[in-house]
């Protein structure tokens, strides 16, 4: 007798062997409008673009950005925005407690100005962070990073599943930027195996990718988030992102 158990075991899903979006498409996106000028913008945009670059310079799961807390313990900019330092609320627990990156933090580095490309900075995580935090200040109920920009919840938390929304938003409002027909079928978890291929192809250790990510071992990427992806030289993945705790001065 047939059993669908049987034939997934005979015929495994495999992962996607190429992102079902362009990085680099969605990163031209993001430096005109309706993301810029950021301190004028939508709040609407200022969120979308604000959890997508979080999302993909941490490489973090949704639920962990949602755990993310603005107060005194757990945000610190470092001098003149050079860097952040975001830690998830006292008591959070990740998907995976058992990895032993459960009490890392997240350190996402500035990115400067170029002479040759001065748009870069309109990429920078930490920017974007800043605004919002500046935008936000004055309606703020929360403190959770991510808050409701509008309508009666305005303030307050805000769910995984909005953030989720906001992540997916941002992809095709990027692409609508650059007049490109966004692909289907977007969604806000791609954003780690994008951004963890990605990096590797930069360069960056897949022993700190997979820290960053919460992976224990480097099979779980290798096995579900491994893209055939080119190098971007947009500097937004090239600096990990995550130093465990011991280490964070």
């Amino acid at each position: 007798m047939w059993h669908p158990n049987g034939a997934r075991r005979l015929n495994p899903v495999r992962p996607r062997l190429v992102p079902s979006w362009d990085l680099s498409v969605v990163l031209r996106g993001l430096q005109s409008d309706p993301f810029e000028p950021l301190q004028s913008v939508e709040l609407s945009a200022l969120s979308q673009k604000t959890a997508l670059l979080t999302a993909l310079t941490s490489i973090k799961r949704v639920g962990d950005l949602q755990a993310l807390s603005v107060s005194d313990s757990c945000l610190e900019f470092g001098p003149a925005n050079s860097h952040v330092i975001l830690r998830p609320r006292p008591g959070y627990v990740p998907k995976v407690p058992t990895t032993p990156f459960r009490d890392q933090v997240v350190t996402l580095q500035a990115i400067p100005s170029q002479e040759g490309d001065p748009n870069l900075s309109l990429l920078c995580p930490v920017r974007a962070l800043s605004i919002y935090l500046e935008r936000t200040e004055s309606f703020r109920r929360s403190s959770q990073l991510f808050v409701c920009f509008g309508g009666q919840q305005k303030g307050k938390a805000v769910s995984k599943q909005r953030i989720s929304h906001w992540i997916v938003d941002a992809i095709r409002l990027a692409y609508q930027a650059t007049g490109v027909p966004c692909p289907l079928g977007v969604h806000a978890h791609s954003t780690r195996g994008v951004a963890a291929s990605v990096a590797l192809a930069n360069g960056i250790s897949l022993t700190d990718i997979c820290r960053a990510a919460g992976w224990a071992t480097p099979n779980t990427f290798a096995r579900f988030y491994n893209l055939r992806v080119e190098p971007v030289s947009s500097g937004v993945l090239n600096a990990s992102p995550v130093t465990p705790e011991a280490d964070t001065v």
